[in-house]
This record gives structure tokens, C-alpha cells and sequence, in this order.
């Protein structure tokens, strides 16, 4: 994603674990402060996203960009993932046939998230949110999903 998209708003469910886990690991890495976070699941039945129904931000992750577009489900998470210096984590999505199968398996994924074990998602993220808190302790500090640099 080019740089002009930043800041983000990313339109998230923190009463999933799956996506709490996930934005959680984001949010300790957001030391350039690429990503702003929205928590769809604290204003039930209202949209914080204008034009985009409250039924739609819960289904699939949403994230608006700088200049007001809407981007939803794989190329969101691609573009929050690049806005912290992870761009590698998603790049396989861009290739033609991994990238086909993760645009029509997240949907999947995203209906049944609340399902996955919470030990799936600590084995997924647990290690990598460590990782980010201790560089985070190290190089600056974080607060409400922001991490600045001494």
C-alpha cells in the first residue's frame, strides 16, 4: 500500500478474541502511529463508519484511509499489517493463488471467529504480541494503542 493511505482507521470487534488478539499485537507495534483503532463492539447497533451499516464493520474488518475510502476484509488486514512494518506477514495475499483462497476463506473465518479456541489464538498471537510489548518496552512507550519513541 502506498504511504498516502496512512493514517488508517481500522473498524475492529474487540469482543472477539481472535480480533482483540490481533489488534492487540497492532497496536503494540504502531509506533509511527499508521493505524488509529475504532471499536465497533462499543457502540452496539450504531456504525462509527458513515455509509457502512454496523452489520457489515461486524461481519468483515473494515479500515478507512486517509483520503476517506473504504477498504474491507484481506486487503484491510494487508494494510494495517503494512502500516506497522509487517508487510511481509500478508504479502502471500497478493500472489494470484493464495490470494484468491484467502479472499474467499476470510468471510468464512470472519462469521465463525468467535468459534476458534482461544488456545488457537493464543499459539498465534501470544508470541508475537510478547515480542512487540518487549520491543515496545524498549524502544519507547505505548498507551491506548499508540507507541511513541524516547
Amino acid at each position: 500500500m502506498p504511504n498516502s493511505i496512512y493514517p488508517i482507521t481500522i473498524y475492529y470487534d474487540a469482543s472477539c478474541p481472535l480480533c482483540m488478539a490481533e489488534m492487540g499485537n497492532l497496536m503494540l507495534r504502531n509506533r509511527e502511529a499508521n493505524l488509529v483503532f475504532v471499536d465497533v463492539s462499543a457502540t452496539p447497533g450504531a456504525s462509527p463508519l458513515p455509509g457502512v451499516p454496523y452489520a457489515d464493520l461486524m461481519r468483515l474488518l473494515h479500515a478507512r484511509t486517509v483520503d476517506g475510502g473504504v477498504i474491507r476484509g484481506v486487503p484491510a488486514l494487508r494494510a494495517a499489517y503494512e502500516g506497522v512494518g509487517l508487510g511481509w506477514v500478508t504479502r502471500a495475499t497478493t500472489w494470484p493463488v493464495i490470494g484468491v483462497l484467502a479472499d474467499a476463506l476470510y468471510p468464512v473465518v470472519a462469521r465463525h471467529r468467535q468459534r476458534i479456541p482461544r488456545f488457537v489464538v493464543r499459539w498465534l498471537f501470544e508470541g508475537a504480541a510478547r515480542r512487540a510489548a518487549q520491543h515496545a518496552a524498549a524502544s519507547g512507550s505505548c498507551s491506548q494503542g499508540q507507541c511513541t519513541r524516547r
